[in-house]
């Protein structure tokens, strides 16, 4: 707390000083309280019972709600070859009495009932043989490979667990709930977190491979957030682009945990960030997100009402509408026109909310850094990062925000939502390395439950390059 000194001994410059700091103080506060999920980078949890509707950054399209003119529906369609048929019977008799034989029946209508089987597990028992030759040579047949134990597990549930509890983010007693309801088979807790151990083990390589590939991709994404391991706060690092998806967990959040990981660090290319502090110590081509931007812009609008503020978006939002048109006419890039137009408006509007935001002059005998105001501090960065905010402008393979990133953390917080933390930081490396794999795979197109299965059988494939 702020200790107050004894009004009544201040001179009357000491008193105005003192109301100005208090009613700095109190803005300051009142600002604070009026953050949410749409002015700032706090989640929509963060919101609690006092919480808005959702109000999204973009525009409106001005097209109806639902389905375009044009857009191809998708339905259940029946299928020519049904897994079995069930005729409706036919009375034996007409109620004039005569006899109607189903033979000369003809199909009046069809209808088509899809749902999947009751299921069950089953057990194949393979044996190994042996004979004796006439020359009294013993011959044993070998059992086919994987087929290890007296009494094992197969593939299938082995890849179903761990796409249940890394892919599906389902802790792992109610995974071995389900697999019991479903199968009626039964599986204890500790025999799934064995098998996400070894599917780790055995999709390392492929991560690594992940991980290279987004050193060498022309944009990527980068983004952290905190993670509880152990009932300590860690951290949870991504890189992603359209393509791939890598995760790492670091006890640091900043630089050493960077370095360690490897992969930023040897990136010359282009990398989207939050502008946070430690990405501007890489030596690549950065690139900021504007949606960070445009809910800093959104904040001061909505407790200064200075009008440079909604200039700046919609200079922001018009750029990227630029930006979309082009690339759907299959343009590299916009013209120098165009991009001349767009930095001298971002300079117009930076003279003018600096005009009425101007730098707070330091006081005679004060040490240290002014404090300055939220507007100033923004118009600062917008300054000092103009090539940086405006790289989706000058770079249309660069995207207008840096949504891969986020979107890449959002499923490891649900997944420490519905578990609370992780208990051992292997545990919290082994799903960083599955949930690499998945993620990455499923932007390529693959089916998950296979690929997992034939993880299990020595064979995992391979995340396609370029």
């Amino acid at each position: 707390m702020h200790e107050l000194p004894d009004i009544l001994t201040l001179t009357s410059d000491q008193m105005v000083d003192l109301i100005r700091q208090l009613l700095a103080r109190v803005a300051e506060l009142e600002a604070r309280l009026s953050k949410n999920s749409h002015n700032s980078s706090k989640p929509p949890s963060s919101d609690g019972l006092a919480k808005k509707k959702t109000q999204s950054l973009r525009r409106p399209s001005g097209k109806k709600v639902g389905g375009q003119m044009g857009h191809s529906g998708q339905t259940l369609e029946r299928t020519n070859a049904p897994d079995g048929v069930v005729p409706a019977p036919l009375p034996d008799r007409c109620e004039c009495g005569a006899s109607l034989p189903s033979a000369d029946a003809r199909i009046a209508e069809r209808r088509q009932v899809f749902d999947v089987p009751v299921a069950h597990y089953h057990v194949i028992e393979h044996r190994a043989l042996q004979l004796r030759c006439p020359c009294g040579r013993e011959h044993i047949s070998d059992f086919p490979s994987g087929v290890t134990e007296a009494v094992q597990y197969g593939p299938n549930v082995r890849a179903l667990a761990v796409h249940l509890t890394q892919g599906q983010l389902l802790p792992y007693g109610r995974a071995a709930q389900l697999i019991a309801d479903l199968y009626h088979l039964e599986v204890s807790p500790a025999t799934l977190l064995a098998w996400v151990q070894e599917a780790s083990k055995l999709l390392q390589p492929a991560v690594a491979c992940i991980a290279e590939a987004l050193v060498q991709a022309p944009v990527a994404h980068a983004d952290e957030s905190g993670l509880r391991v152990t009932g300590m706060l860690y951290w949870l690092h991504t890189v992603a682009n359209d393509t791939y998806t890598w995760y790492g967990v670091h006890a640091r959040r900043g630089m050493e945990a960077i370095a360690a990981q490897g992969i930023l660090p040897k990136r010359i290319a282009v990398l989207v960030h939050d502008c946070w502090k430690p990405y501007w110590q890489l030596d690549c081509v950065h690139a900021l997100c504007n949606a960070h931007l445009l809910r800093e812009l959104t904040f001061l609008l909505e407790t200064t009402d200075q009008e440079w503020n909604q200039r700046m978006i919609d200079l922001l939002l018009t750029a990227n509408d630029t930006c979309k048109e082009a690339r759907q006419r299959g343009e590299q890039e916009l013209t120098p026109e165009q991009i001349g137009q767009i930095m001298t408006g971002y300079q117009a509007i930076l003279r003018s909310g600096e005009a009425v935001n101007p730098e707070a002059a330091k006081k005679t005998g004060q040490r240290g850094r002014t404090k300055q105001t939220t507007a100033f501090n923004l118009l600062r960065r917008l300054r000092d990062h103009a090539d940086e905010v405006l790289r989706f402008a000058t770079d249309l393979s660069v995207p207008f925000t840096n949504n891969l990133g986020e979107r890449a953390i959002r499923m490891p917080k649900v997944k420490q939502k519905i578990s609370g933390c992780f208990r051992t930081v292997d545990g919290a490396n082994n799903f960083a390395i599955i949930r690499s794999y998945l993620d990455t795979l499923h932007k390529q197109g693959y089916n998950l439950l296979d690929a997992l299965r034939q993880t299990f059988q020595g064979n995992p494939p391979q995340p396609a390059s370029g």
